[in-house]
């Protein structure tokens, strides 16, 4: 990731391994803070932006955690 300064969407499907519909929901929410070139709707996310989204993410997780809203195991991937 280090080596770009944005990634495209299928990038960031590929790093975070979700689906298109979920990666453009993460985007039109603004959880993950995207650019858009032009008119046709090329996406593009800053490196540093994903980065970022992926420590609130782990943040999110300890506070539920500590906060007891989750078990501090799970035997699912989810």
């Amino acid at each position: 990731m280090a080596d770009k300064r944005f990634l495209t969407i299928a990038e960031v499907q590929e790093i975070l391994n979700i689906s298109s519909p979920q990666a453009y929901a993460l985007l039109r929410s603004g959880d993950l803070p995207a650019i858009k070139i032009r008119r046709r709707g090329v996406w593009r996310v800053e490196a540093t932006e994903l980065e970022a989204y992926v420590q609130r993410q782990y943040q999110a997780v300890r506070d539920r955690v500590a906060a007891g809203d989750l078990p501090s195991r799970t035997t699912a991937d989810e």
